[in-house]
Parts: structure tokens; C-alpha cells; sequence
């Protein structure tokens, strides 16, 4: 029985948004889902998934508030 655990920042997916949406969150599943049937001939029903989102204050990357290093990595590419 494979659990699968997936993490995403809390924030929109599009303008106005702030969080996935539940057609969004279906999808995840449903593509992880198949995923593993198709990988390692996982059933579906006995298939879970896990969606925590993560507050974006609550996330870090490259020693920064994760905000702060996509400004950065902004500015890079400019």
C-alpha cells in the first residue's frame, strides 16, 4: 500500500488565487495515482496521497525565505 506524501507551498496557482485549487488537488492525485500503477503496478485503490500545503512564511531555500530567494533569482535573470 503506497502512501505518497506531496508538499506545496500555500499560493495560488494563477492571479487572485491563494491556494490550489480543489480541481488542481484532484488532479495530483489522480496523476500520482496512475503514477504508480503504471510505474509499479500500484492498484489504485490502494493508493494514498497526502497534500499538506505549506504556509510560504513556514518555507525556506538557499538559506532565504522562500519570497525572498525568488526575488533573487529574479533579479538574476534580468
Amino acid at each position: 500500500m503506497p502512501i505518497v506524501n506531496i508538499q506545496i507551498t500555500r499560493e495560488g496557482s494563477g492571479p487572485g488565487r491563494d491556494a490550489a485549487t480543489a480541481e488542481e488537488k484532484a488532479a495530483l492525485i489522480k496523476g500520482t495515482s496512475q503514477l504508480l500503477l503504471d510505474v509499479l503496478n500500484k492498484p489504485l485503490e490502494a493508493t494514498f496521497v497526502v497534500i499538506e500545503e505549506v504556509e510560504m512564511e513556514n518555507f525556506g531555500w538557499g538559506g532565504l525565505p522562500v519570497a525572498e530567494f525568488r526575488k533573487q533569482q529574479q533579479l538574476k535573470k534580468k
